[in-house]
């Protein structure tokens, strides 16, 4: 490992097979788009055939009357207990079938992990489940459905990864995990989203097919939320709203306890001090070049002994795309934290 100083204004340990993608694929906006454009997905169910050939759909009891579900892919017939379980968390309006979920499971798979792909609330198939909507607040149902699954599933060792939000919910997974007694090894969040308001801001003022392509699928998911709960009147206005914040600030008002959009998307901020009570041994890794999550936060963030941050020149929002065949750098990077007990420290 080499000490630099990078353009975020911090400190990071970076590894020395850093991220250096082939020309065609260094600009930021081709790395985010291809990583979940369809023609990749035929490649990536190829390499992750067999894990989703034993994937088995089970439904999480998260305390309440929280229901999340996902799919568990294990070894048979290797003796319980003798695996890895990793669990994979995908970013908002993504899910446990979304291609960058997949090529991490199948991944890790293949190399001898068992596999949890878990779906947050109203995400994947699950909008059945809670009359509630999702929001990015609700991490306690996240916490309980960790640790269900590391109850329901005899392990070695209990591995957490999470992309975009799903890694802002890894690393706050991680900071309740004592307290909660889920026995948690260690954790990997790629591109996390640390500061919402700032992402809110990057996502509307930048390259606009990173807006429109979240509203369609947020209104997407809203409809299928209401066929399932039609009563719900605030679902009757999804039509209505041109923008994420004009979307998000009625319905943190009309569905939350929040009392306004600061309030709510402060919530769930990792910057400032959230992260300093952090015991279990994390890395973030963050493009430097990433359209959605501005690298710049990475400095508000607390440093924990345990928290080890890696910046990369490219890599866009949750890209990593190392050649043209499409296959993934964070995917091997995971796994290469992974294989590895040692503490990491940031400097």
């Amino acid at each position: 490992m080499k000490t630099l100083t990078n353009d975020t204004g911090c400190n990071s340990s970076q590894p020395m097979n850093n991220f250096h993608p082939p020309l065609m694929l260094r600009n930021a906006h081709v790395q985010s788009i291809l990583n979940s454009i369809r023609l990749r997905r035929p490649l990536v169910i190829r390499r992750s055939k067999e894990m989703l050939k034993t994937a088995v759909p089970h439904i999480l009891d998260c305390g309440d009357g929280i229901r999340l579900m996902g799919y568990h892919s294990g070894h048979n017939p290797a003796p319980p207990g003798k695996k890895d379980l990793c669990i994979l968390i995908h970013g908002w309006e993504g899910s446990s079938d979304s291609s960058y979920i997949v090529s991490t499971a199948g991944f890790l798979w293949n190399q001898g992990m068992d596999i949890f792909r878990l779906n947050m609330r109203d995400h994947g198939p699950s909008h059945h489940l809670n009359e509630g909507l999702f929001h990015s607040c609700r991490i306690d149902e996240v916490v309980g459905a960790v640790k269900q699954i590391a109850t329901r599933f005899p392990h070695k060792r209990l591995l957490l990864a999470g992309f975009s939000l799903g890694g802002n919910f890894a690393l706050r997974v991680a900071v309740g995990a004592p307290k909660a007694e889920i026995p948690l090894n260690q954790v990997v969040a790629i591109c996390p989203v640390l500061y919402p308001p700032g992402t809110l801001i990057a996502m509307e003022a930048g390259l606009q097919i990173y807006h429109l392509y979240f509203m369609k699928k947020w209104r997407r998911s809203l409809a299928i939320k209401r066929q399932f709960f039609p009563h719900i009147k605030a679902l009757q206005r999804i039509a209505e709203f041109k923008t994420i914040s004009q979307m998000t600030d009625y319905f943190v008002r009309h569905c939350t306890e929040y009392p306004d959009l600061q309030t709510y998307l402060k919530g769930y901020a990792i910057t400032g001090d959230r992260l300093s009570a952090l015991t279990i041994p994390s890395t973030i890794i963050a493009s430097n070049d990433d359209p959605v999550i501005p690298a710049a936060d990475l400095k508000h963030l607390a440093r924990p002994a345990c928290l080890h941050i890696e910046t990369t020149k490219y890599g866009g929002h949750c890209g990593y795309l190392q050649d043209y065949r499409l296959t993934s750098w964070a995917d091997q990077r995971i796994m290469q934290l992974f294989s590895s007990d040692v503490q990491r420290r940031s400097v």
